[in-house]
């Protein structure tokens, strides 16, 4: 694969490198890519904090193992800034500042010139304010600097013989709130502990949306209706209940990642009229 060779070449350039490591698919095969090429010349760092799933967390300890790259774990305080926890449309700004900014000065202690993450090409033409955060604080892209698509990065992942090629993709927490509600972390709490319900019962690519007191559960178009057939509907509305949401209903659009991204776009195409 030509791509991969030269994510290969890129990373034998660098000599060392820490990688910004989510255990999310795309930093997960920069990860392997990086160990293999550089060896213990190459370390991922996970950042912890509240908008990450505890199971997400274990994920991303468990690939580590066993790609065998050396992995480390720090706490990022994302929620302590009010222009994070506020929810503005640039949120993700804030979070990748803090994470950058936690990771840079680790990267030169431990004697890494170079903070790489997962972003890929697809990336950049999403609305992704986090990337320009990264990008003023130094960080490197290979995924995006080869041009590797998500598509190709789960091709490559597969070639590469890597279990978890096709892993649902799981953005943080916060991305399931609308913009300008703000975050909490009982919030955050609450979520997360809908979203493992629903795993536990076997749905994998899924999101619970949260605005207000309202659950709003997505899963893919074409299992709509066996979610509804299938699921035990007043079991699950209590347990949602218990966990603090009053009500819990079923977006009849489906899944679709970036959905909440829509606003953004409605409000850019109404911007004339007033």
């Amino acid at each position: 694969m030509q791509k991969l060779d030269r994510l290969k070449t890129l990373f034998a350039e660098m000599e060392n490198a820490l990688i910004a490591y989510s255990g999310g698919i795309d930093s997960t095969l920069v990860a392997k890519i990086a160990f293999d090429v550089l060896g213990d010349r190459a370390i991922a760092v996970t950042a912890n904090s509240p908008s990450l799933l505890p199971e997400d967390l274990e994920d991303a300890q468990i690939q580590a193992a066993e790609i065998g790259i050396a992995h480390k774990v720090v706490q990022t305080h994302e929620m302590d800034n009010p222009n994070y926890s506020s929810n503005p449309v640039n949120r993700c700004y804030f979070c990748k500042s803090e994470l950058h900014d936690t990771l840079k000065p680790l990267a030169i202690q431990w004697g890494y010139p170079y903070v790489v993450d997962g972003v890929n090409a697809d990336d950049l033409h999403d609305y992704r304010p986090g990337i320009q955060a990264a990008k003023e604080r130094g960080a490197r892209s290979p995924l995006a600097e080869v041009g590797v698509t998500k598509a190709e990065v789960r091709e490559i992942s597969k070639y590469l013989g890597l279990p978890w090629w096709d892993k649902p993709a799981q953005p943080c927490l916060s991305s399931r709130f609308p913009y300008g509600e703000e975050i909490t972390i009982a919030k955050l709490q609450r979520v997360g502990r809908a979203e493992t319900y629903l795993r536990k019962l076997g749905w994998r690519d899924l999101r619970v949306r949260s605005e207000g007191d309202t659950a709003r559960i997505e899963v893919l178009p074409d299992r709509i209706k066996d979610f509804v057939m299938e699921t035990d509907l007043p079991t699950l509305v209590s347990a949602f209940q218990s966990y603090g949401f009053l009500y819990v209903t079923l977006d009849l659009e489906g899944y679709r990642s970036g959905k909440l991204n829509q606003v953004l776009q409605f409000a850019f195409n109404n911007s004339d009229s007033f």
